[in-house]
C-alpha cells in the first residue's frame, strides 16, 4: 500500500518568509528615510495627515467591506479607540523622525512589542511568567542605554518616540483583539481611515502651503508603508514568526546605515547596544511563545481531520 505523503505545512516556505521580511524592512525604511528627509519643514500633524489621506487609495477594497458590512456597536467603539491610538502614535512618530537620528528611532520603536506584553498580560489576561519579566527588564535596560539620560541631552524627539512605542503598543493590543471577528484587511483599512479623520482638525489648526514635490514624497510614503504591511503579511504566512522575526531587526542596520550615508548621521554604538538588548529580548520572547505554541498544539496533520 502506497503513502500518501503529507500536504505541507502552509507555513512551511521559510526561505520566502526571509525574503518577504527582507523586502518588508526594505520598505519601512523608505518610510523612514523620506519623513526623515522631509525634516521639520512641515508641522508632524500635517505630514501624518496627508501620509493617511494617500494611504486611504490603497485601502479601497476594505473600505467596500465595511461599508456593506454590519459589525456590532462594540466593534466599531473598538475601531475608533484603535483609530485614536494609533493617531497619536503617528503624530508622536512623525515628530520624532524629523528631529532625532533614524537609528534612534528604530531602536526605541522595538519596545513595542513590550509594551503589547504587559498590556496583554494586564487587559487581555494573558500570563506573565518570569521569564517574560526579565525580558521586559532587558529591554527597559536596552532603552536606557539608548537615552542615557544624565550623560548626553535627552531631545523632545526621544520623549516623542517613546511616547509612540507606547501607544504603537497599545493600538496593537486591541487590533489583536479585532482579529477574533474582524478581517485583516478590514481592521487595516478602518485604522486608515479613523486614523485620517482624527488627524484632520489637528493638521489643520496649523496648515501651511505644500509643495507638489512634498505631497508626492508623502504619497511615497503611503505606497511603502503599504507595501511594508503587504510584504509582512506574505512573510508570516510563509514561515514561523521564529523564523521571520529576526530578519525584521535588520531595520536597525538600514536605519543606522542610511542615517550615516545620506544623512550624514554617526553610527551611535551605544544606540546599536541599546537596540540589540532590546532585538535580544524580543527575540527571546518570541522564540519562548513558540515553544509553549508547539507543546499545546498537536504537529500538523494532526490536527486536520
Amino acid at each position: 500500500m502506497t503513502q500518501t505523503a503529507a500536504p505541507p505545512h502552509p507555513q512551511d516556505r521559510p526561505v520566502q518568509g526571509v525574503l518577504w521580511m527582507l523586502a518588508t524592512t526594505l520598505s519601512f525604511t523608505g518610510v523612514n528615510v523620506i519623513v526623515h528627509m522631509l525634516g521639520t519643514g512641515l508641522p508632524a500633524a500635517q505630514t501624518s495627515f496627508v501620509r493617511f489621506a494617500w494611504g486611504l487609495l490603497f485601502v479601497l477594497p476594505g473600505l467596500w467591506h465595511l461599508a456593506t458590512t454590519r459589525y456590532p456597536g462594540r466593534i466599531w467603539a473598538l475601531f475608533g479607540l484603535r483609530g485614536a491610538l494609533q493617531a497619536i502614535a503617528v503624530l508622536l512618530w512623525f515628530f520624532a523622525m524629523a528631529r532625532i537620528p533614524i537609528a534612534d528611532v528604530t531602536a526605541i520603536g522595538y519596545l513595542n512589542p513590550i509594551v503589547v506584553t504587559l498590556g496583554g498580560a494586564l487587559l487581555l489576561g494573558e500570563g506573565f511568567a518570569w521569564r517574560r519579566g526579565v525580558a521586559v527588564v532587558v529591554a527597559l535596560l536596552g532603552a536606557l542605554i539608548i537615552l542615557r539620560p544624565g550623560l548626553r541631552a535627552v531631545e523632545p524627539g526621544h520623549l516623542a518616540q517613546l511616547g509612540a512605542a507606547l501607544f504603537f503598543g497599545l493600538a496593537y493590543i486591541i487590533s489583536k483583539h479585532l482579529t477574533r471577528a474582524v478581517p485583516a484587511g478590514a481592521i487595516v483599512a478602518m485604522m486608515t481611515l479613523a486614523v485620517t479623520l482624527c488627524l484632520a482638525p489637528v493638521a489643520a489648526l496649523n496648515w501651511q502651503p505644500m509643495t507638489l514635490p512634498e505631497t508626492l514624497w508623502l504619497a511615497a510614503t503611503a505606497a511603502f508603508a503599504t507595501a511594508g504591511h503587504y510584504f509582512m503579511t506574505r512573510a508570516f504566512a510563509a514561515a514561523p514568526v521564529t523564523v521571520t522575526q529576526p530578519v525584521a531587526f535588520l531595520q536597525l542596520v538600514w536605519g543606522a546605515l542610511s542615517g550615516a550615508l545620506i544623512f550624514g548621521e554617526g553610527i551611535d554604538p551605544f544606540v546599536l547596544l541599546g537596540g540589540g538588548l532590546i532585538i535580544g529580548s524580543i527575540s527571546y520572547m518570541t522564540w519562548r511563545e513558540a515553544q509553549i505554541k508547539r507543546r499545546a498544539t498537536p504537529p500538523f496533520p494532526a490536527t486536520k481531520i
